[in-house]
């Protein structure tokens, strides 16, 4: 990690140790509680960099990159490092960093707005050159009022930030259209003339469901199509278990809508152990186009975004100069009819046996 290094608009400058003294901290618990590190309660950091806010204590993370001494760090932030919307973000990044000469840090939130704090910290405090955070942004605005005011701040400092899919962040953004995508999709499972459909869903504190859930569910009702909302965490572990038991539960359905591939994957995998055809008893649609969605059998239909491009793009802008407004672009999906939807059968309701065990 960097040197912590402080400035002063006073002409004695404040010290870590000042700091660390009027929040009853030792110095050590002050230094890593404003470089984002692990080892101090969450309590404690936020009542430290109180204090130093108070008291016009500045960490300069970027000091030694406007003297010249940059470092080649540039940190991405994904919501879940194995899911393959995110991994073809940062393969995008990566090889984009590469002809940059940037070495390319990850890390993985796991939809945590505190550890993504936690993350945001620590790459302010390596003076890491640019920052990506890339995923669903939250319904809740509080939630990213503290990110937002980290990367405000890491900016103001020298640093660049760009994001993916996050509206209220106040950096430069890619935003996928996702509510645009959901009406492609939905349509298409309407034109197909299907009448009962069950949504695969995630957790609704998360913009990008709330957009896709909203889109789909639109058509759905200006339609007259029967339609369940299921719940889940938003990955495959639970899509398999909980498409399974919506076909139980409702087995008038001839089609799942599931709002990302992972989910959508998950589900044909666990149908097809449950002796269910796809798309013969059960059509299937996602969402994003991840690279193997067209190699599977039957291949997915979906609603394709560029994801390695955004990856690409988003580094673009992170190492650009910083523009007057935040530039912000929006990113069309485009409609992918593969083998896994077709018309709806004509033999009444499903009949479901549980699913064996892999």
């Amino acid at each position: 990690m960097g040197e912590v290094r402080e400035m002063s608009n006073s002409t004695t400058s404040l010290r870590l140790a000042d700091v660390a003294e009027a929040a009853g901290v030792s110095l050590a618990t002050a230094s890593r509680s404003l470089r984002g590190l692990t080892g101090v309660s969450d309590e404690v950091a936020a009542r430290v960099r109180k204090v130093a806010e108070d008291m016009g204590y500045v960490v300069n993370t970027h000091a030694q990159s406007l003297a010249g001494g940059a470092t080649s760090i540039a940190g991405l932030i994904v919501h879940q490092i194995d899911d393959p919307y995110f991994t073809e973000i940062a393969a995008g990044v990566v090889h984009a960093a590469e002809e940059r000469g940037l070495i390319v840090q990850v890390a993985h939130s796991g939809r945590d707005p505190q550890r993504e704090l936690r993350q945001l910290r620590s790459l302010a405090a390596q003076r890491a050159r640019a920052i990506i955070v890339a995923g669903s942004g939250y319904v809740d605005a509080h939630l990213e009022a503290e990110a937002r005011r980290l990367l405000a701040t890491y900016e103001r400092n020298g640093g660049r930030a760009a994001v993916i899919g996050r509206h209220q962040l106040g950096v430069d953004a890619l935003l996928p259209d996702n509510r645009g995508a959901a009406l492609a999709v939905a349509r298409h499972l309407v034109e197909l003339g299907h009448t009962d459909v069950t949504i695969l869903s995630g957790p609704e504190t998360l913009t990008t469901v709330q957009d896709r859930l909203g889109g789909a569910v639109q058509v759905f009702a200006e339609e007259g199509v029967r339609h369940h909302v299921v719940a889940t965490d938003f990955t495959a572990a639970g899509a398999g278990p909980a498409a399974v038991q919506a076909l139980q539960a409702w087995p008038e359905t001839t089609a799942v809508l599931a709002l990302n591939d992972s989910m959508a994957i998950a589900t044909l995998v666990a149908l097809r152990r449950s002796g269910i055809s796809v798309p013969g008893d059960v059509s299937v649609a996602g969402f994003d186009d991840v690279a193997v969605a067209e190699l599977l059998f039957p291949s997915l239909t979906t609603a394709r975004l560029p994801l390695a491009e955004m990856g690409r793009e988003a580094l673009d802008l992170a190492t650009r100069p910083a523009a007057s407004r935040p530039r912000r672009k929006t990113v069309a999906a485009q409609l992918m009819r593969r083998e896994s939807t077709a018309p709806p059968r004509s033999d009444g309701p499903l009949r479901v046996r549980t699913a064996s065990a892999s």
